[in-house]
């Protein structure tokens, strides 16, 4: 087992819920709803305001290994940033079968696709009901990530596509990665992702990517479009643990599905395939219990090298390659009995700063990064605020006093984050 910096993990997200629902329903409520889907057939698109799934990017359908997947592209057209909700039902059999995905931020004027596997299908000929999109706004950066649309951008005879991407920005972007609809002739096939992990992009470094279809649709490829780059991207899960809920995410170019933990509730197996014809990556994030957990990681009982590290919001990493067209059980050992805290709002280290910067160990400069950290992490925000570069930020002393407080626990998390939102939006602080 290794071990590395946990800044290397800094841009992971935090932001993602999946729940799935089956219940049953009467032979009565199937027509009312086939009758429903043929209504909203007839209905150009799926929208809220100006949030919406173009149902000529929206489908369904059985991948390589049998899976049941779905496949959407989500369009931003308002002036601001949001975070979409995309709930995703289908029909099988006299089931409705639904799950939620809470995405990544989007910016204004963006796009961003989206892929949902329904392994608990058992139904032959499902039917895909239109998606239901909700948001709330937020503030985000675009990801100033650009495709390089020349003689690189190739697609190949097997469907494949290779290119790349240059980070046009002035700071470093760690794990980016992009998103690209595939069309065939007449329609939309599939949502594909890089497929090798990009652990950081430096400004104006131009990296190599490549991005594969699902073997299932690989004849029939004919255009990649809507290349949309992101700095995080993860995919929630939910397993049972001692009589609770274990909630964690992974990222990853294969599919994991099917997660539980044993009796003891220290390991937990996971059924896992990577489709594609090369080696991919996984990276599990899972919340302490302990802070103590040593893991281990198994591919069908065989051990699996890995990377442990820990992130700077406190969350565990487990991160390891996948080998091409793999499938098996992933088993993670070491989990402490139990299950994990409430994690603090603020992570512990910028609580260090602020002791530091209290004391005048550190300086201005480096208390203040802290405070950029959490509104990278809209941990807080405010409705506008410009980047400046470093030498332009701006703390007054008399903050320390403030600051003091919430180091003794006299005031809460909540009422620190509420001072220093206050006073970056007054322009007190200037970050």
């Amino acid at each position: 087992m290794k071990t590395i910096d946990p800044t290397q993990l800094r841009n992971q997200h935090l932001d993602s819920k999946i729940s799935s629902t089956l219940f049953r329903i009467s032979q009565k409520k199937i027509l009312y709803l086939l009758g429903l889907l043929f209504l909203t057939l007839l209905v150009p698109q799926v929208a809220f305001a100006e949030v919406f799934v173009p149902l000529h990017e929206y489908l369904g359908y059985f991948d390589s290994t049998g899976i049941y997947t779905v496949v959407g592209n989500v369009k931003n057209e308002n002036s601001f940033a949001i975070i979409p909700t995309i709930t995703v039902s289908v029909i099988d059999d006299s089931d409705i079968i639904s799950k939620t995905i809470k995405h990544v931020p989007l910016a204004a004027g963006k796009e961003i696709p989206f892929k949902i596997k329904f392994p608990e299908l058992t139904s032959n000929t499902p039917i895909l009901v239109n998606p239901e999109i909700t948001f709330e706004k937020t503030i985000t950066d675009e990801i100033p990530i650009q495709i390089l649309y020349d003689k690189t951008l190739i697609k190949h005879d097997d469907g494949h596509i290779t290119g790349r991407i240059q980070n046009i920005g002035e700071e470093t972007i760690y794990y980016p990665k992009i998103y690209a609809v595939v069309h065939g002739y007449e329609n939309v096939l599939d949502i594909t992702q890089n497929i090798e992990l990009i652990e950081k992009i430096e400004p104006g470094q131009i990296l190599d990517f490549s991005m594969y279809p699902d073997p299932a649709i690989i004849e029939d490829v004919f255009y990649y479009s809507c290349f949309a780059p992101v700095d995080t991207t993860v995919i929630p899960v939910t397993a049972k643990k001692d009589d609770g809920n274990f909630d964690f995410r992974y990222d990853s170019g294969a599919w994991y599905s099917a997660a539980k933990f044993d009796e003891t509730g220290t390991t937990l197996s996971i059924k896992g395939y990577n489709s594609y014809p090369l080696e991919t990556y996984a990276n599990f994030e899972f919340p302490p219990i302990s802070g103590d957990e040593k893991f281990s990681v198994t591919l069908n009982d065989e051990p699996v090298e890995f990377i442990q590290s820990i992130d700077e919001m406190g969350y565990w990493h487990v991160a390891f390659k996948v080998g091409p067209t793999s499938q098996g059980i992933l088993k993670i050992s070491g989990f402490e009995k139990g299950l994990p805290p409430e994690l603090p709002k603020i992570p512990q280290w910028i609580k260090v700063n602020t002791e530091w910067w209290i004391t005048n160990q550190i300086s201005d400069i480096e208390f203040l990064e802290g405070i950029d950290f959490l509104f990278e992490k809209q941990i807080i925000s405010v409705p506008e605020r410009d980047v400046l570069s470093e030498s332009q930020w701006k703390i007054p002393q008399w903050v320390k006093v403030s600051a003091e407080w919430w180091h003794e626990e006299k005031i809460s998390d909540d009422d620190f984050l509420n001072i220093i939102e206050n006073l970056v939006q007054r322009k007190i602080i200037v970050v």
